[in-house]
């Protein structure tokens, strides 16, 4: 039975810890969350009771921190740590079984537990939700950039088009007056990089959402099954293998069948030039309440932290000089844009990347 001066110096440490804990959580660094979760460890610890003999284990999100690196048999109190009211991990206090029982803890150091849980619990939402803003903020400003690219883009385009149509009309006119073979062949050269230009161009309206539709209700099972059939002779050369699956036998979609074609065949491609030999690329199409979810994972090395901002600006690039135009991911976004769809990236786990885009449904 703990005396009245006993009672008096445990509330005083208990109170002591809630002080502490609450200073560490407002002075609290997110970028080293670990640290604080240690000093929360250490002044649960020396509230305790009996705190030479205490241990003290906190396990959430990604953290696992205690008070000892070697723990023994305990007996123990629990409380569970809760971020949005689900519970995210758990405060274990003890004391070794061998010395001590279930009697030797205060009905107050369970309150005290209860409330450092509490406080942990809050703090991870505040984490949650500054790392939430930062995303959103960061997805704003590439919104705004690739927004600023597309009109600057467009306008380019526009000027090019032009004097593209220009060039190839006059070198056929004079292919047609020419008789010296050496000469025909500079034309065909000069027609062939023309035409490959227009091209280019032609990928950067599909960028600003500049191309005609032909928008249509389509059945997109048998579309990913064609586009899989034309790439099979690629996927055999890299020997690289694929998981399809369908979460409904005949998902409708309104789009331009075409340039949906185009941007399942450009993140495939994408996702097979990128795989090592003897992986899977997984490809999931789900039907869900308002849109159709269409996700393209690999098993490459993914895309660095550094690059997942410029993605899908056009021209660029991680590919090696003359294996890539920079084109795709930007051709994909402004296809995927111009259905009023919307197309993500995020890392596969544990390696490789992951494209999902969602079409708004019929």
């Amino acid at each position: 039975m703990a005396t009245t001066g006993e009672k008096l110096k445990e509330r005083i440490k208990e109170l002591t810890c809630l002080y502490e804990v609450t200073s560490i959580i407002v002075n609290c660094d997110y970028n080293q969350l670990e640290t604080s979760l240690e000093a929360i460890v250490d002044c649960l610890k020396k509230a305790m009771r009996y705190d030479e003999d205490a241990y003290v284990s906190l396990s959430c999100d990604q953290y696992h921190v205690t008070s000892a690196s070697i723990i023994p048999e305990l007996v123990s109190l629990k409380s569970s740590i809760k971020v949005f009211n689900k519970i995210d991990g758990h405060i274990t206090v003890g004391y070794p079984a061998t010395n001590f029982t279930s009697e030797d803890f205060l009905k107050e150091e369970l309150t005290l537990l209860n409330n450092v849980s509490l406080a942990i619990g809050n703090l991870l939402e505040k984490k949650q939700i500054r790392e939430n803003e930062i995303a959103i903020k960061r997805q704003v400003e590439r919104s705004d950039r690739l927004n600023i690219l597309g009109e600057i883009t467009a306008g380019i385009a526009h000027e090019l088009n032009t004097p593209l149509a220009n060039i190839l009309g006059f070198a056929e006119l004079l292919r047609n007056n020419l008789t010296d073979e050496n000469a025909i062949r500079d034309l065909d050269k000069i027609v062939d990089s023309a035409i490959f230009s227009r091209e280019v161009v032609k990928k950067l309206m599909f960028f600003t959402c500049e191309m005609p539709q032909q928008m249509g209700e389509l059945t997109v099972n048998p579309i990913i099954s064609d586009v899989l059939n034309l790439l099979d002779l690629t996927f055999k050369k890299s020997k690289v293998n694929y998981a399809l699956s369908f979460n409904k036998e005949n998902i409708q979609l309104k789009a331009d069948s075409i340039q949906l074609t185009q941007v399942l065949f450009n993140l495939i491609m994408n996702a097979i030039y990128f795989s090592p030999p003897n992986t899977t690329i997984t490809i999931k199409v789900k039907e869900l309440a308002h849109e159709v979810r269409i996700s393209i994972s690999d098993e490459g090395p993914g895309i660095s932290k550094v690059n997942e901002e410029k993605i899908f600006q056009p021209f660029f690039t991680t590919k090696p000089v003359g294996e890539g135009s920079g084109l795709g991911l930007s051709v994909v976004h402004g296809i995927v844009k111009s259905h009023k769809g919307q197309i993500t990236y995020s890392q596969n786990k544990p390696k490789g990347a992951t494209f999902v885009v969602n079409f708004p449904k019929l």
